[in-house]
């Protein structure tokens, strides 16, 4: 649904995972081996990566300022606090943070990438859309940083014209 580039970095892999559940059909694609596949997830992984993935909507949806609730994001934080990370300086003295374990894990891969982010300063930047039949993440590149829908051709068309039609109702 999204009519714009993917999020940079390895944030694409965060928004990949976010929308791989269609809110609106049901649609998951974990439920399949290539979906799995996409994530590197064995089917018993399946269920920590649906909990990371809600935890990581909730954390999209505060950033655009629609969270209501502290729970998700609370399930966010333990998730990432059992990822295994260490630090790693390259030659140039530049640091980062990377997965202990090869190959690394869904949420350690994850965790590494919210970190990286962090600190380029993207993070923020991935949104949930505000229709609550969507909730696709997208990545705001709106030179303010204050767009709401991930489509303003369909989900913000949509909400326009339920205010418009409400005001001349």
């Amino acid at each position: 649904m999204n009519e714009r580039d993917s999020a940079p970095g390895g944030l694409a892999l965060v928004e990949a995972l976010v929308n791989s559940l269609n809110v609106e059909t049901g649609a998951d694609s974990l439920d399949t081996a290539e979906g799995r596949a996409a994530f590197a997830l064995a089917e018993p992984d399946v269920p920590t990566a649906r909990a990371l993935r809600e935890a990581l909507r909730a954390a999209c949806l505060a950033h655009a300022g629609h969270c209501s609730d502290d729970d998700p994001l609370c399930v966010l934080d333990r998730l990432l606090a059992e990822a295994p990370l260490r630090v790693t300086v390259d030659a140039a003295g530049g640091a980062a943070l990377c997965p202990v374990e090869e190959p690394p894990g869904l949420t350690a891969r994850i965790a590494a990438a919210i970190a990286a982010a962090v600190a380029d300063g993207t993070w923020a930047r991935l949104k949930a859309c505000e229709a609550a039949d969507c909730r696709w993440a997208y990545y705001d590149r709106s030179p303010a940083g204050r767009r709401r829908w991930c489509s303003m051709s369909v989900c913000g068309a949509r909400a326009k014209m339920r205010t418009y039609r409400a005001r001349r109702g």
